[in-house]
């Protein structure tokens, strides 16, 4: 299992046209990818539990990874998260 923490410092932190760049990126793997935050654990890979989490700036994540192509998957969503904020 892979674990991603991320803190959003971008004020847009993950609206709707990062988020379905995200989304799209977990669906071409077959691990198990979740988002957690204040208690409330999300499928990474469902549009509508992403955006209901509400994240904004100065709000920390954990994405867990679990499945055979968790490393490829880990080092994709740590890239899309890296270019959000830019």
């Amino acid at each position: 299992m892979k674990i991603i923490e991320y803190t959003f410092k971008n004020e847009m932190a993950l609206h709707a046209r990062p988020t379905t760049i995200l989304i799209s990126e977990a669906n071409k793997f077959k691990s198990d990818i979740i988002i957690e935050k204040d208690n409330m654990t999300i499928n990474a890979k469902s549009l509508i539990s992403v955006l209901s989490l509400l994240i904004e700036k100065g709000d920390t994540i954990k994405i867990k990874i679990d499945g055979p192509d968790e490393d490829k998957a880990a080092d994709a969503i740590k890239e899309i998260l890296k270019n959000i904020e830019e």
